[in-house]
């Protein structure tokens, strides 16, 4: 099965990355999850992505970066 291309970095601490999960997870949209609580190798990725903040949850959909989550449209 191909790699899903949604790719939402969280942190368990983070009510914003919950929602996104629960909003992905409610229109059946795939994505892979990076836990920054248990994958810190990819906290580098993540800084990355944001210009050196620490934030979550960063979505990358089809290589388009969101951070933070506004809620399901």
């Amino acid at each position: 099965m191909a790699q899903a291309s949604t790719i939402i970095y969280t942190h368990p601490d983070c009510a914003f990355s919950s929602a996104a999960k629960m909003d992905y997870r409610q229109r059946k949209v795939e994505y892979t999850e990076i836990d920054l609580s248990k994958q810190a190798d990819q906290i580098p990725a993540l800084l990355e992505l944001t210009d050196g903040e620490r934030v979550t949850p960063v979505i990358v959909e089809n290589g388009v970066v969101t951070i933070g989550f506004k809620g399901g449209t």
